[in-house]
């Protein structure tokens, strides 16, 4: 899925020249994505209609012509490891889900020893995928939830939070999404919970999780994702009414 993605689709897309079918989901790029995305021979699907990642990731669904599908974000490279890793789980033509671990790069580095523990699905079997949900931090729905689960051993390497411009753009879009997705659940916000929100997201990644060893780079990002924590509990009081879950960025 790309909107503006000029500056790092490249290097994605080419790292998964390997694959069958390389299909990008605009939402309304202005930046040439979509031509530089289509010279590199990938189908570029145009849906304007942003109404978030989850139902943008289900309309690419019917363009998928192969038996599995590999979901890759703009920022993320695969490494050849896991591209041999992704033809090994193809040729077994097993029912699997495949969950991937990142490489973390912030702001041109690359964090070494900073422990990231989250496992995402990404790998599945396109029969058996029936939908996506969620307008952040979207998820599967599947035909046969009780399908096997497996962690690829190589990891995706992920080049997030690039620029500190990239940065505040991110907060606000994930901070807001993150917002609305409490306010429909009832949630309350504040100041005081979102202080307390994002001491505790501060001390697990910067301290707990090595974000310490990253030197600047690693403090940043530490500090933005902390910073979005506040603002969702934040926005989830002050601006309750005017949520949506529809932000593009």
């Amino acid at each position: 899925m790309t909107l503006n993605e000029a500056h790092q689709i490249e290097r994605c897309l080419k790292s998964a020249q390997f694959a069958d079918q390389v299909i990008v989901v605009d939402s309304g790029s202005t930046d040439g994505t979509p031509e530089l995305a289509s010279r590199m021979g990938a189908q570029v699907q145009h849906y304007l209609d942003w109404q978030g990642f989850g139902p943008q990731r289900t309309r690419l669904l019917q363009h998928v012509q192969a038996d599995y599908v590999f979901f890759l974000d703009a920022d993320e490279v695969i490494s050849p490891a896991l591209r041999d890793e992704l033809l090994d789980a193809v040729s077994k033509n097993a029912n699997v889900v495949g969950k991937i671990r990142w490489n973390t790069f912030a702001f041109g580095k690359e964090l070494r020893y900073f422990v990231n523990r989250s496992s995402l699905e990404r790998f599945f079997k396109v029969d058996n995928l029936e939908r996506y949900e969620g307008a952040v931090h979207e998820h599967a729905v599947l035909k046969k939830a009780d399908a096997p689960r497996f962690v690829f051993r190589a990891k995706l390497d992920h080049h997030t939070r690039q620029t500190v411009k990239g940065s505040l753009e991110k907060l606000t879009q994930y901070a807001m999404l993150g917002a609305s997705k409490r306010a429909q659940r009832g949630k309350r916000g504040g100041v005081l919970r979102g202080l307390l929100s994002s001491t505790v997201v501060f001390f697990r990644l910067y301290v707990l999780r090595l974000g310490f060893t990253g030197g600047g780079a690693g403090f940043l990002l530490c500090w933005f994702v902390a910073l979005e924590f506040f603002f969702r509990y934040a926005a989830l009081h002050y601006d309750r009414d005017t949520l949506s879950g529809c932000i593009k960025r």
